[in-house]
């Protein structure tokens, strides 16, 4: 299924059916009077958070969405049949933004979490609404109101407990594939990942889930490579493992790159905690290993976890550590 985490559509909720200006005309029967009913609500739209969704492709080739209609009231006091409801399912992790993509209406991050995003226009009343000791023959009749209609804009982020990010080629999707039973696209080449990737693993009866997003580089903010907008499915996440290949050679450049991006995006990405990932330490021996981490906490000021995911070492204390810092 292609992913798609941003989508503009238009929603428009059913007009309320019209009073009916009708009049009771049976034989033998004298000043039968009005009997005019009135006419039936429209249908509002109506989104919902479904847990079993992940990508908002649903919206990608249709996006006009209508409400049922309130039917027109009847003669001998029939009320017209009230519109039908438009359920829209939505990712749960769905903001719902107003046309200017900015203005926030509603978050969606709860299971089965409801919002009415257009209301349904209100019924119109029949003449029978208007008889008094005064006036006993009305003709008057209101029409129902018209419902709402308004372009909004949908957008994913993804639910996960804990980010990976890196710079391409890092091993971010093979790491996500052996911590859960996710199967992300992995190749020896840089952008294999091109949509975020969801995976659940658990540890002493304990579950998380980790996202993995497209690797960064240097401009990302500008659109360089595949751009940062991904960073918005890390958003909501509590910390982020951020891994970096220890074969390569400029180990803190390259670290800092990313970091420079993630402050480009937002400031509060930096505020997350981190937790600084070594994978492929199986390609160098260990003396260069034990440099380089040395001379990168030294230099960082920040402990450094050492995993192989090739070789399936250190992935056991990593899957603690990520446990432990959800569930402290």
């Amino acid at each position: 299924m292609k992913f798609l985490d941003q989508v503009k559509i238009y929603v428009k909720a059913g007009d309320g059916g019209s009073g009916s200006a009708s009049f009771r005309r049976e034989k033998f029967v004298e000043f039968g009077g009005p009997d005019g009913g009135d006419g039936g609500d429209g249908g509002s739209v109506i989104m919902v958070a479904e847990p079993n969704l992940n990508t908002l492709i649903d919206f990608r080739f249709k996006q006009h969405f209508k409400a049922g209609r309130g039917e027109n009231g009847m003669g001998k006091k029939k009320t017209g049949k009230a519109g039908k409801d438009l359920v829209l399912k939505i990712p749960i992790g769905t903001q719902v933004f107003e046309e200017d993509n900015n203005t926030l209406i509603e978050d969606l991050k709860k299971k089965d979490q409801k919002i009415i995003i257009a209301k349904g226009g209100i019924r119109g009343l029949g003449n029978v609404r208007f008889k008094s000791s005064t006036n006993r023959a009305p003709r008057k009749k209101t029409e129902g109101t018209e419902g709402e209609g308004l372009w909004i804009w949908l957008q994913l982020k993804v639910i996960a407990d804990i980010g990976i990010i890196g710079m391409p080629n890092a091993g971010k999707s093979s790491l996500l594939s052996v911590l859960t039973k996710a199967k992300p696209k992995i190749a020896n080449y840089p952008f294999t990942t091109i949509n975020p990737n969801l995976g659940v693993t658990s540890y002493s009866d304990k579950e998380l889930t980790l996202a993995d997003i497209p690797g960064l580089i240097e401009g990302a903010h500008e659109g360089v490579g595949l751009g940062d907008k991904f960073l918005r499915h890390i958003e909501r996440c509590k910390s982020l493992i951020h891994l970096i290949d220890i074969s390569d050679e400029d180990l803190i450049e390259n670290y800092l790159k990313v970091k420079k991006e993630l402050s480009k995006y937002s400031k509060n990405l930096l505020k997350k905690k981190e937790i600084i990932v070594f994978n492929k330490i199986d390609k160098v021996d260990s003396n260069e290993a034990n440099m380089k981490i040395k001379f990168f906490e030294k230099k960082i000021k920040k402990n450094i976890y050492k995993i192989s995911v090739i070789k399936s070492s250190g992935l056991k204390d990593l899957k603690k550590v990520l446990i432990k810092d959800v569930y402290k």
